[in-house]
């Protein structure tokens, strides 16, 4: 049995107006997926990882999500920037270009699964959108995967609309490239996606499609009451996080828990 831990849209805001309230959200998570008994077989987030990419939130957002002893696999999101999230989060040296702007995609491998992370991030806007560098990455990490072996495939941005016209009208577009791509490979068992702030489960490309909850706070459904036309989000609802589980015959379940 595989079981991933996924969260997204940690929002880490170092700034006194936050009053420490995402690293405090950040921290509980991350306490309570160190207090398992249970190994993980890795633990993802989606994206948004600092709210206005400076470096102080990423160093808090390194400290935060690196304690975990579980494997850690992260990409970015709309409000994060690529050459700050390298320097400041990942700890890759400055480049020395005058700005590293490339796509940040990493890959998890093991005898029994792949997972895949990739970059919808589009640098200075809002919506997402793979570009044909990541989409040549990761055809090649799918060419050079066992056909047996299950593959998932995750990023920040939703590839489908999930009737939620706030998160609708930024989510990842020209997804006919990816479900192009990823028909010719029947072990992608699903795809993973953040930015949406609350718990979904739709289907894109014929597998499932499966959204973490956020982090930092939880999107109003357009038929939930709204407080104020411009305020989408619940902040004090408690945060959350999702477990995907695949297990021995292939089948992916998802469990979604509020952490308290």
């Amino acid at each position: 049995m595989i079981v991933i831990a996924h969260l997204s849209d940690t929002h880490i805001d170092t700034g006194q107006a936050d009053g420490g309230r995402s690293i405090d959200r950040t921290r509980a998570v991350m306490e309570y997926l160190n207090s398992l008994p249970y190994d993980l077989d890795a633990v993802i987030a989606t994206g948004d990882i600092a709210d206005h990419a400076t470096p102080s939130e990423y160093e808090a957002a390194r400290k935060l999500l690196t304690t975990t002893r579980h494997p850690l696999l992260t990409c970015p999101g709309n409000h994060d920037e690529r050459a700050a999230y390298r320097e400041h989060f990942l700890g890759e040296p400055p480049s020395t270009a005058p700005i590293n702007t490339a796509p940040i995609n990493t890959a998890h491998v093991t005898e029994t699964f792949t997972l895949a992370l990739c970059d919808t991030s589009v640098p200075g806007e809002d919506h997402g959108r793979l570009d044909d560098g990541t989409l040549d990455w990761l055809s090649t990490l799918l060419a050079e995967t066992p056909p047996t072996r299950p593959v998932l495939i995750g990023f920040h941005h939703p590839p489908v609309p999930l009737n939620t016209p706030y998160v609708d009208g930024i989510r990842q577009f020209d997804e006919d490239r990816l479900a192009d791509l990823t028909t010719r490979h029947p072990n992608v068992t699903a795809f993973l996606a953040g930015h949406a702030h609350t718990p979904a489960a739709t289907t894109f490309a014929d597998r499932p499609l499966l959204v973490a909850p956020g982090v930092v706070s939880t999107l109003r459904l357009p038929w939930e009451p709204q407080s104020h036309p411009t305020h989408h989000v619940h902040r004090d609802l408690p945060p959350a996080v999702a477990f995907h589980v695949l297990d021995d015959t292939g089948r992916l379940t998802t469990h979604y828990r509020t952490v308290l």
